[in-house]
């Protein structure tokens, strides 16, 4: 058989998680994470990791793989990933990729440019400005400096604005101008699956989410973090919204109510990304049958 790899992708909440491991255990295979921000071990609760029983029902790879003083490119992401595919792939014919970080999917499966690297100087002067003056100082530098990424990019993810803002002023050229999109070959088979369902059950999902999250702690989490909050990896949605709580500028409710709006903008982006593959084939979240029929189809 053909080496495979099966990758779910989708918007946040949908239950890629749940079908990975159904997959990962009918083929007796492994899960390869594809988020970027289940690598950090310090983030539990606030990325919506499997639990514990889901992670030793199959083996898992790059969850609570990292620290939050960890750096991990997209890059480094890939040349990882790709390591740990190729030894899955020593012993089992299938594999699985699943995660919503989009750039993440990409990079494994189609390649990711090498770009310059900047100076240290350069990306200190773009961490003040976003400690400075927040985000929307970030995007509208990039806005001006390269409008092409400007409309691509999760405008809400600070790392991937300060990468695209730093090789933009440390080489005077538009970072998008770097992007060949040329796709890099890869020697295994590839059945991209998209999870997607009606935006009001979505919308409720993630709502319930947000809901469980500050049941299961999540406050206490984040309090915890504190000391690192000037790290890249803390700069996200159901962090940033708690520590504002933490810094008076906002009620709990008003926080809360802020993660579950900042998750539902970043679900329309991860959709309005993942859409733009053609290859993707979609399926409700229920559609486990016809999903397994789809792989056996495909593999066959």
């Amino acid at each position: 058989m053909q080496k495979t790899l099966i990758v779910i992708a989708g918007p946040t909440a949908i239950g890629k998680t749940a079908l990975a491991i159904k997959l990962a255990q009918h083929y007796q295979t492994e899960v390869v994470s594809a988020d970027s921000r289940q690598f950090y071990r310090e983030m539990e609760i606030g990325t919506a990791k499997p639990s514990q029983a889901e992670l030793d029902s199959v083996k898992h790879h790059f969850i609570n793989s990292h620290s939050v003083t960890d750096e991990i490119t997209v890059g480094d992401y890939e040349t990882e990933a790709l390591e740990v595919i190729n030894q899955i792939f020593k012993t089992h014919s299938l594999a699985v990729l699943v995660g919503g970080s989009g750039l993440f999917i990409k990079a494994v499966t189609q390649g990711f440019d090498a770009l310059p690297k900047a100076p240290p100087a350069v990306r200190q002067e773009l961490n003040d400005l976003f400690t400075g003056e927040g985000i929307l100082a970030l995007q509208e530098k990039l806005r001006v400096l390269d409008p092409d990424y400007y409309e691509q990019v999760d405008l809400s993810n600070p790392q991937r604005l300060i990468r695209a803002l730093e090789v933009s002023i440390s080489t005077g050229k538009p970072f998008s101008s770097f992007r060949t999109n040329q796709p890099e070959p890869r020697p295994f088979n590839i059945i991209p699956i998209g999870l997607n369902t009606e935006r009001r059950l979505l919308y409720h999902r993630i709502n319930h989410r947000v809901d469980q999250m500050v049941e299961a702690g999540l406050l206490d989490e984040v309090e915890r973090l504190i000391p690192f909050r000037h790290l890249n990896a803390l700069n996200t949605v159901g962090y940033t919204e708690i520590f504002d709580f933490f810094d008076n500028k906002k009620s709990l409710e008003e926080a809360i109510d802020s993660i579950k709006q900042n998750t539902r903008r970043f679900a329309k982006r991860q959709l309005t990304w993942f859409r733009k593959d053609p290859e993707v084939h979609w399926f409700e979240p229920e559609q486990t049958d016809e999903i397994f029929s789809y792989i056996s189809n495909k593999v066959r």
